[in-house]
């Protein structure tokens, strides 16, 4: 087998597993909607070609995927690199995302780490840190088990033992979560929220208002 069928093969594989999980995508979607229209906030990180996935996510949600609308915030933690390496040198690696969760995050917030092996002790640190600031934490990550998905409040697992196909299933991820944000997002924009009631919900999987959520995608 060539390598380009090899690699194809190994994507091919991935899909149906993939998809089967990949419904959660629009109940992310629509709670992100009503969060980020809100005036919430969403942190992202990751680390090597994850990092670069984060970057994108936040892109796309401060610019746009498609069409024109309003910025949403959203936070890579990762492009900052006189942070990074001040509080790498201060207090250790593991703590570079997890201090700026907690200078960043606010309660209600959300905080997507992702992650092919879902073993990197800095976003382990930093999904705790998100908990105890009453945030939601969602992992992109590979094969179960691992511990960020058991840390995280959800996850969405991109069964592959090759870390090529989970980024590539990583990206086909933030591209259908931006278009699901787009689609929910009209709905909590023509009668907006005052920034912060979002929050109020943070205990809770998806905000307040879940069941009308969960409906909204049919889940």
């Amino acid at each position: 087998m060539s390598l380009l069928d090899a690699h194809l093969t190994g994507l091919v594989q991935a899909l149906p597993p993939y998809r089967s999980q990949a419904g959660r995508l629009a109940r992310w979607g629509a709670h992100l909607a009503r969060h980020l229209a809100g005036g919430g906030r969403l942190l992202v990180a990751g680390n090597g070609g994850s990092a670069a996935e984060a970057q994108h996510l936040a892109a796309e949600l401060v610019g746009k995927l498609r069409e024109d609308r309003m910025p949403l915030s959203a936070i890579a933690l990762t492009p900052d690199s006189s942070a990074i390496t001040a509080i790498g040198n201060d207090y250790g690696f593991e703590e570079v995302f997890a201090r700026q969760v907690r200078a960043h995050g606010r309660r209600g917030d959300v905080l997507m780490l992702m992650s092919t092996s879902g073993r990197s002790p800095n976003l382990i640190t930093a999904a705790r840190a998100a908990e105890e600031l009453g945030m939601l934490t969602w992992a992109l990550v590979g094969e179960r088990p691992n511990p960020l998905a058991e840390v995280c409040r959800e996850s969405l697992c991109c069964p592959s033992p090759d870390s090529q196909v989970v980024q590539e299933l990583h990206l086909v991820s933030v591209h259908l979560l931006c278009e699901y944000v787009d689609r929910y997002l009209p709905r909590f924009t023509t009668d907006r929220e005052p920034a912060g009631l979002a929050a109020a919900g943070g205990d809770r999987p998806f905000g307040h208002g879940n069941d009308d959520l969960e409906e909204m995608v049919n889940v």
